[in-house]
């Protein structure tokens, strides 16, 4: 049984597809178009299908539309149209864009019927697609038993739970906002997920958090990561003024006035200018509010199942000073964050949930223990790309040895090996690695890559030895929570030591990823530190590299020194 998740609302569109239960292929649609986020300007809409992301989950899998059983959409409209609104023939865009015409009749991308008009539309363009997506969509027909809507939320707890190591667990999911959920509270068992309570809008710890990075002056929904980065600058100068903004309740729920802030804070920084001790408090109160306020929920919620597992999902749980809040307050024995816990991951929950309902089986199939979903080539294809571009290259004859010993004399590296990541971090196929040893190379990066000065730069690190380096560091693959860099070693690797003494980790094993394990393990061995900077191959605004085009681009582009693709060294001479 094939079944295909889609998200296509709000940001991040993605697709993946299932055989029988197991992730076969996933990816965010952003890695195709090159639209960070998938975020078109106007005349384009914002609630656009995934369609490269789902002919590349198709082509993984071999087969075409029409042999899709089931395709799991992770919105459900009905929540805001109403139960009458199912007998409708087509369904109309309730955030309709303003510039459709009132009287133009429009096929919303929740509706079976606009997948299957666009893909048999005849021409070279399909609505700016190009012709070559039809091959594996023209001729199917959707037939409305195969289209399942899920809700949100439901889609982000499932994301969470479903491919997590556990049997049992509680499940939270927060994020900015839903059909109406912003946070629930769920209790995992088997293949079943049950909703115990949740917030609505316009309640929101996510909507509260994007609303702080618009007065930040930084782009609201897509650059959170740099407020939580600022954070560790400042001091809880405003966290009596946050406080009083959020009102928890003793039943897990809460609600917040949001329209307040800027009688609190004081006005909103501008886009360019400097930033200054009060921004750095801002930030730094606000995350304590929310770390605060989310240990409150997960306590609620812990004291509510008695579970000793959590699973966490949704935007907010990208935020690894927080996850690692949750883990060392104690509450759970262990926290399992999904990797693409943003709205990108609602495709994987949407179709776990459904072929988990579709097959009625009580055992979970899918244990997700790596983040390696996406496109890859082999080298007879990256050569041949190679060669047609006249690109000058040398074949290596041992990929981890020799690339250890570039990162050893301090270049920068663009490292492009086996299949990309699913979620936002690059994780060691589509990464630019550096060596952590000398402390100016963090400020080298964040010029590399066009990125503020407060920006830090993360580690990877061999598994086996991640206690040796930061405390408490086990096994965290997916770079989603931080750990505190010992004492003894923070003057071996002051590059990814951040102001507050901790890291965000990566841990690796050779089941997990062969080559990049191996680099580690060279690089250890020519400088005695098992760690190197991992940061994501791309540039401001710019997705993160998918094809060899992308990464032989970017690599010209940009000031690093050599590209190991594959097998093969690209050099920059001096």
């Amino acid at each position: 049984m094939y079944t295909l998740g889609i998200n296509a609302a709000f940001h991040d569109s993605a697709a993946c597809i299932l055989k029988d239960g197991q992730l076969l292929a996933a990816a965010e649609d952003e890695r195709f178009t090159h639209i960070k986020h998938g975020k078109r300007p106007i005349p384009f809409s914002t609630y656009e299908l995934p369609f490269h992301a789902i002919d590349y989950c198709l082509k993984v899998a071999g087969i075409h539309l029409k042999d899709v059983d089931h395709i799991a959409y992770s919105f459900d409209p009905f929540i805001l149209l109403g139960d009458k609104a199912k007998n409708e023939e087509l369904i109309e865009l309730p955030l309709r864009p303003s510039y459709v015409p009132k009287n133009e009749k429009w096929l919303s991308p929740w509706d079976p019927l606009f997948l299957s008009s666009i893909v048999n539309a005849p021409g070279q363009l399909v609505d700016g697609y190009p012709h070559h997506l039809q091959q594996r969509f023209k001729g199917a027909s959707i037939h409305p038993s195969q289209w399942h809507y899920v809700e949100h939320h439901l889609s982000h707890a499932a994301s969470a739970y479903l491919p997590s190591p556990y049997e049992q667990a509680a499940v939270l999911t927060i994020d900015g906002r839903g059909e109406k959920a912003t946070t629930t509270f769920n209790m995992g068992e088997g293949n079943d997920i049950r909703r115990l309570s949740q917030v609505d809008l316009p309640h929101s710890l996510g909507l509260l958090y994007e609303q702080v990075t618009s007065h930040l002056g930084f782009l609201h929904s897509s650059d959170e990561y740099k407020v939580m980065a600022l954070a560790s600058y400042g001091k809880p100068v405003y966290v009596k003024e946050f406080r009083s903004m959020v009102h928890l309740m003793d039943s897990g729920l809460y609600r917040i006035d949001h329209e307040r802030l800027e009688e609190l804070i004081g006005p909103a920084r501008q886009r360019g200018e400097e930033f200054g001790d009060r921004h750095f408090n801002i930030a730094h109160s606000l995350q304590a509010v929310l770390q605060e306020s989310v240990l409150e929920l997960a306590t609620w919620l812990k004291r509510e199942t008695g579970a000793e597992q959590l699973c966490f999902a949704g935007g907010v749980a990208l935020n690894c000073v927080l996850n690692a809040c949750i883990r060392d307050a104690g509450l759970f024995k262990n926290v399992w964050v999904q990797p693409a816990a943003g709205d990108s991951g609602t495709a994987l929950g949407a179709a776990l949930w459904v072929n988990a309902q579709q097959q009625g089986t009580q055992a979970k199939r899918f244990f997700m223990d790596h983040a390696y979903w996406g496109p890859d080539y082999q080298d007879e294809e990256i050569e041949a790309f190679l060669k047609w571009t006249k690109t000058p290259y040398r074949k290596l004859e041992n990929v981890a040895e020799e690339t250890a010993n570039l990162l050893a004399e301090d270049k920068i590296i663009g490292w492009y090996q086996g299949r990309m990541e699913y979620g936002p971090r690059a994780l060691g196929s589509r990464s630019i690695l550096a060596s952590p040893i000398h402390a100016d190379m963090q400020a080298r990066l964040n010029e590399v890559k066009d990125r503020e000065d407060f920006r830090p730069v993360a580690p990877a690190v061999l598994e086996e030895d991640a206690g040796d380096w930061f405390e408490g560091a086990s096994y965290s693959p997916f770079m989603l929570f931080v750990y505190k860099v010992k004492e003894d070693k923070k003057d071996k690797i002051p590059a990814v030591c951040h102001v507050d003494g901790t890291a965000r980790i990566q841990t690796v094993n050779r089941s997990q990823h062969e080559r990049y394990y191996d680099l580690l393990r060279a690089f250890k061995e020519k400088t005695g530190v098992p760690v190197l900077i991992n940061t994501s191959f791309n540039t401001l605004g710019k997705p993160i590299v998918c094809t060899p085009r992308d990464a032989v681009e970017c690599f010209w582009s940009s000031p690093f020194d050599a590209l190991v693709i594959g097998s093969f060294l690209i050099e920059k001479k001096k």
